[in-house]
């Protein structure tokens, strides 16, 4: 767990730091440069994601079940899951109506990510993972609106009518075989 645990400080601390250091984020993109700062950043990212899939992969075997969740909650999981890839597909697509409206959508994305896979998995290592995926997202939810982050101007609902089908396809694409080929557990099982 140890693994899991040191990637998840690593991806999430880097993807914090404009949350509790935006005057030297600022400063250090000032100083290193647009490119080399996004470099930098994504090769931390990197680093932080392959050690949480290495230690959530050794955690799930090493680790005991903290609750059993009732059938209902895995269906209610299924639906969120879909919610989480339409909000994923708005993030993704150029604003229509509903990227203002939700505001951060990669967020709401995440957000409801970790909450369903919460409801549906109550080993130690998945809580470890969703739970600390959940508390980022809403502590950088938090942030951006201290920030007050302008937010994009409605566009045409054609984006939306876009967005939805993406998540919905990328939903599909997931139930039918991404999912036990990428995480090795099928989702509905």
């Amino acid at each position: 767990m140890l693994i899991l645990i040191l990637g998840l400080i690593i991806f999430l601390g880097v993807h914090s730091v404009r949350i509790v250091a935006p005057q030297w984020r600022e400063e250090r993109r000032a100083a290193m440069g647009e490119g080399p700062w996004k470099g930098v950043y994504s090769l931390i990212s990197l680093v932080g994601f392959v050690l949480i899939v290495w230690g959530f992969g050794m955690a799930r075997s090493e680790t005991g079940i903290l609750y059993d969740p009732p059938v209902g909650l895995r269906h209610l999981a299924a639906l969120l899951m879909l919610l989480a890839f339409i909000s994923l597909g708005v993030f993704a697509l150029p604003a229509g109506r509903l990227k203002p409206m939700l505001k951060h959508p990669m967020l709401v994305a995440v957000k409801t990510w970790a909450v369903a896979h919460l409801l549906a998995n109550g080993e130690t290592a998945s809580v470890v993972l969703f739970g600390a995926f959940l508390a980022w997202a809403v502590a950088d939810r938090i942030s951006v609106k201290r920030r007050s982050a302008p937010l994009p101007a409605p566009g045409p609902v054609s984006y939306d009518i876009g967005a939805v089908a993406f998540g919905i396809i990328l939903y599909l694409l997931f139930v039918w075989k991404l999912h036990l080929w990428l995480i090795g557990v099928p989702p509905l099982g």
